[in-house]
């Protein structure tokens, strides 16, 4: 049962990576198994960091130690979910523009209250953090920036750092942060021409970007943990706005009201999306599924 349900969060994940405006570190929130997932990922990194530099027994140490199992079925669920659903969601969004969005847009609201209720001492500092941070995203996520024609070949290997560390973030799109800095129609245009050398260089910057993050991020959770949630709140509260349903809906910076007679449809889809993360947190505690730390310990 363990490993079904793995591999069910990890098509939830899948799925939730390839819907722009959403990341599957919402998922991995509302799932209960975000710090686990980190420090998997962190201990990882450091495997083979440590495998890098000679260091055999503390590399063996640590590879050994990782929640393989976990990590696998994890990866297998977020890899079926990908190919599964890719053209279906492309589909959906290019026909249904604001309903999708309004679908997301209640996904992530749902899911801000889920991650809310893991903070274990939302005091006043905390609530100041999630209000900063929310503020800050919300117009930064606006900021928009025109498609880089001929990028330099570091360029590529920092859109590969930035689009990872965006997919572990709650509540920020890899692709999305690709349109902001400009590097959106480059990358699809290496992956379509098949070019292997860039292709390679951004796939470096992205492992570089994921070790040192996921490094950086268990660390803080570890020793902030309340602080950091909060600010992890505040970005999935700030990203809301690329899910505004009008005028364009997902991935627009542009905001207004919904044309009269336009808005019950959004509306009820956004409320569908509430449902859904009601439905899946009930779900994960029925199961267990909710961690207590970022130690990598907690039972399934």
């Amino acid at each position: 049962m363990t490993d079904v349900l793995n591999l069910v969060r990890g098509a939830l994940m899948g799925t939730a990576n390839i819907i722009p405006g959403v990341s599957g570190g919402t998922m991995a929130l509302v799932l209960g198994i975000y710090e686990r997932l980190i420090h998997a990922i962190r201990e990882a990194a450091g495997g083979l960091a440590d495998l890098a530099r000679g260091r055999w027994g503390e590399a063996r140490r640590r590879l050994l130690g990782l929640e393989w199992r976990f990590v696998l079925l994890l990866g297998a669920g977020i890899l079926a979910a990908t190919v599964a659903l890719a053209a279906v969601i492309e589909g959906l969004l290019q026909d249904h523009p604001a309903e999708m969005a309004a679908l997301f847009f209640g996904l992530v609201a749902g899911s801000i209250v889920i991650a809310w209720r893991l903070i274990e001492t939302p005091d006043p500092p905390r609530v100041a953090v999630m209000v900063g941070v929310a503020v800050a995203a919300f117009f930064l996520l606006g900021l928009s920036s025109s498609d880089i024609a001929h990028p330099a070949v570091w360029m590529y290997f920092l859109a590969g750092a930035v689009a990872i560390i965006a997919m572990i973030l709650p509540g920020v799109s890899g692709s999305f942060l690709l349109l902001m800095i400009g590097m959106y129609e480059a990358t699809l245009a290496i992956v379509n021409d098949r070019d292997l050398l860039m292709i390679a260089v951004f796939g470096t910057g992205a492992a570089l970007g994921l070790a040192s993050f996921s490094t950086l991020l268990d660390r803080l959770l570890r020793d902030h943990h309340d602080t950091v949630m909060a600010a992890l709140v505040g970005l999935m509260a700030g990203s809301l706005r690329v899910l505004w349903p009008w005028p364009d809906g997902v991935d627009t910076a542009h905001l207004a009201a919904p044309p009269a007679g336009e808005w019950l449809g959004p509306l009820l889809f956004a409320v569908a999306g509430l449902a859904v993360v009601a439905v899946i947190a009930v779900v994960a505690e029925r199961f267990g599924t909710h961690e207590g730390g970022s130690d990598g310990t907690t039972p399934e």
